[in-house]
């Protein structure tokens, strides 16, 4: 069994990038920096009351992870159709009764909520798993590595990575199974602040931290072939989703 789970993790790695991202044209990648000791708190806030009512409206939690290297980070992930969908869906949830409930509990956790990236799918998809019910507390052994890279040149940038980037990390079964880039267009909801920085984002599945560390000098030796091309050093990620997560 454990050898079949593995053989579909890395062709999940490997071949994701072909098929077409979900409809949803509108990606947030959202990194909270917490108070100390409190992600577990806003975590278990988080999955009991907030997930399903803002899925109700359009604003679909795609993952909640824990950042491995910071005890004190709260990384998510959602999604809209569409600028029109993510105005109505986010004004609709935090004008609306749970957050005006909640809100002074999960507010009273976080120091800052303002690292996002507004993001568009460029290939892959996010996989999904039937989401486990309130109150679950398995925590999923994988981990999804998150790769922010900062370009001036975006198309020159995705250009280079698609040619020369991906089929080395798909040679040694990392290749991300989703990427996005910034989407550039107004904020429609200037209420939550979005960066404004040119980003182009991956997402790398693992079975566990472990399989990763055991690739991490060969993975680590193929981006550094990029840092001349980047604006700025790039960001990684080591995230373990949390018990309620899609993406696990």
């Amino acid at each position: 069994m454990q050898s079949r789970r593995l053989f579909l993790a890395t062709g999940l790695a490997a071949c994701a990038t072909d098929r077409p991202m979900p409809a949803d044209t509108i990606y947030e990648f959202r990194d909270y920096t917490l108070r100390p000791s409190q992600r577990d708190t806003l975590i278990e806030l988080f999955e009991r009351e907030f997930i399903e009512p803002q899925d109700a409206l359009g604003a679909h939690v795609r993952a909640t992870f824990r950042d491995l290297d910071n005890p004190d980070r709260f990384v998510w992930i959602r999604s809209f159709a569409n600028a029109e969908m993510r105005y109505a869906a986010l004004d609709g949830f935090y004008t609306g009764p749970v957050w005006q409930t909640h809100r002074t509990a999960a507010n009273a956790t976080i120091i800052d909520s303002d690292n996002v990236l507004q993001l568009r799918p460029i290939s892959g998809i996010i996989p999904e798993t039937p989401r486990p019910p309130i109150g679950a507390t398995a925590i999923p052994t994988a981990m999804i590595l998150a790769t922010i890279y900062y370009s001036s040149d975006e198309v020159a940038f995705r250009a280079r990575f698609s040619d020369n980037i991906e089929p080395r990390l798909r040679e040694l079964h990392a290749a991300p199974f989703a990427t996005f880039a910034t989407e550039h267009a107004p904020n429609a909801y200037p209420r939550l602040p979005v960066r404004d920085d040119t980003a182009f984002l991956t997402l790398t599945r693992f079975t566990s931290p472990e399989a990763y560390a055991e690739k991490l000098d060969a993975v680590a030796a193929i981006e550094r072939s990029l840092a001349s091309h980047l604006a700025r050093p790039m960001e990684l990620r080591r995230l373990q989703p949390t018990a309620r997560s899609a993406l696990r």
